[in-house]
């Protein structure tokens, strides 16, 4: 039976893997803590060059209690941000 989760899209600045370094270890922990409490399922940085983070949750208000918190949002690292739903079939 099909599975409906949220996706979290982050599209970051540029030169992100140096600016971000102030706000990582509070973003990861914040990773760390939702996806503990299940939260969130999985998520991730995107791209090679890092270009972007994808997150997914259970419903959109875990997505938007995530962003939120979220070091990186604060610290102005996101050029786009959207959540969307994701219909999982497998």
């Amino acid at each position: 039976m099909p599975e409906l989760l949220q996706l979290l899209h982050y599209d970051y600045v540029d030169n992100i893997l140096e600016r971000r370094q102030p706000h990582r270890e509070g973003h990861l922990a914040l990773i760390a803590r939702f996806h503990a409490e299940g939260r969130m399922l999985a998520g991730g940085a995107v791209g090679d060059p890092v270009r972007g983070g994808l997150f997914t949750f259970r419903n959109a208000a875990d997505a938007e209690a995530f962003m939120a918190e979220d070091p990186y949002v604060a610290a102005g690292l996101l050029v786009h941000s959207r959540i969307e739903p994701w219909n999982v079939v497998t």
